[in-house]
């Protein structure tokens, strides 16, 4: 079964949150650079803004009323 836009857009934001205490605890370690964590947490950090339009969009809120909140 496929994942809701809900689900979707869930996982993105936990997986940014991850990447950003990974990068926060990895400062200086010498594991996957802060750096790099950090670009991850940006990244789902994006798509998990993406998926929360696309699951308003199916409730018929408006990317306007979306960006109002």
């Amino acid at each position: 079964m496929s994942q809701s836009v809900h689900d979707r857009a869930a996982e993105f934001h936990n997986l940014a949150a991850h990447a950003h205490a990974a990068a926060a605890a990895s400062h200086g370690t010498g594991a996957l650079t802060a750096h790099e964590l950090s670009r991850q947490a940006h990244e789902h950090s994006t798509r998990a803004f993406e998926e929360s339009k696309k699951a308003a969009e199916t409730h018929g809120e408006s990317q306007a009323q979306f960006a109002n909140r």
